[in-house]
Order: C-alpha cells, then structure tokens, then sequence
C-alpha cells in the first residue's frame, strides 16, 4: 500500500548549484520544472500549505539553484530553475543549463517530473524539450496545467482533454491534469501522484 506522506511537513533542506552539491543520490526525489512564469513557486506552496515556503517572485526566472525540499527521511521535491524569463547574462544561463542537464541524466534518486504549464500557454519549446526528454529516458512525468481559474470550467476541461490527446501515444508514461494554486484545485490529485512516486515501499533505490 502507498504511504501517505504529511506535505505540511515538507521544509527547506539546502540549495545546489552543482549535481556535486546535491544531497547524497540513495533517496526518492520529484523534481518540479516549468517556464518560469508557470508558477512552480505557487504550486509548491500549495502543495505543502506552507505560503511562504517556497519563494515566489514578480519577476519571473528568479530561482537560479536546485532548491530542496524534504518531505521525509530521504524524499524530498526539488525546485528547478525555470525557463526563459530571467534576466543574466547567456554564459550564466548556459551553465544554469548545462547543471539542469546533469542532473536530470544522473540523478539516480529521481523518481519522476512535474512539468507546470500554464493552462493559457502549453506546449511551448522548452515544455516539448522536456516532454521529449522524459520519453527518451524513460522517466516519468506529470503534467500541471497551472492557473486553470483563469478559464472557466468548460473551456479548462477542453483544454485538458486537447494536451490528453496530444499525449495520448506516451499515455504510460505521461499524465495530465488541472491546477490552481490559488484555488486550491488539483492539490489532493497531485498529492496522491507524488505519494506513489515517493513511497520508499515501492520503488527500488
């Protein structure tokens, strides 16, 4: 059986700028990534009810380090730098990228991905660079549709029945579903998503 874990729970464990500086690779983790104004902040918030948890910025691409989280005895989530908006300068950028690309196909303890698009906004290159990445390594991924409030329900739901059918040939591996941090909605479908990924009973470190 799944063990539920206690996301309130969940506090800041450290911040990495290198795949080196990660904790040791013998636990379950689930890394969250998205544009960085997909609202990766927010869902993590949400997520553990903890507001102030992880930082949210107005200017987006702020988080420049893989931020840990735990959850438990080594299960933990990880904040990734977003895509896109931030501001510095390309060699900073390209180091930021050269790192995420380490982790991502190192990372032993890696369990699985939240990629957060936001509902208005999907499948932009760097989402489908991931998606693609995800298939091509076999990992698996779940897929956010974020501030699914700014629709109203019908056109939410037709949004997500459209990325379930361009999904639908990595179907076993993909899954997709609605969320708003600010509403609340879509918490307990990703809690339950996240339990299975990071039940020590059921996966192999």
């Amino acid at each position: 059986m799944t063990e539920r874990l206690d996301y309130k729970n969940a506090h800041f464990l450290t911040s990495a700028s290198t795949l080196s500086q990660c904790p040791p690779d013998d636990a379950l983790e689930v890394a969250f990534t998205g544009r960085s104004n997909a609202g990766k902040s927010s869902a993590i918030n949400a997520l553990t009810r903890q507001p102030k948890l992880a930082r949210t910025s107005k200017t987006p691409g702020r988080t420049q380090l893989l931020n840990y989280f735990m959850l438990a005895d080594k299960r933990y989530l990880v904040d990734l730098p977003g895509f896109g908006y931030a501001k510095v300068p390309p060699a900073m950028k390209e180091k930021w990228q050269k790192e995420l690309t380490h982790y991502l196909e190192q990372r032993r303890s890696l369990q699985g991905i939240i990629l957060l698009m936001d509902i208005r906004h999907l499948f932009k290159d760097s989402d489908r660079m991931m998606i693609d990445w995800a298939v091509h390594a076999s990992l698996p991924l779940h897929i956010l549709l974020t501030k699914a409030d700014k629709l109203k329900g019908g056109a939410a739901r037709n949004v997500l029945f459209a990325a379930q059918k361009e999904l639908q040939a990595h179907a076993g591996l993909i899954s997709v579903q609605l969320f708003s941090a600010l509403k609340n909605k879509g918490i307990e479908t990703l809690r339950t998503q996240l339990d299975q990924w990071l039940n020590i009973d059921d996966n192999s470190v």
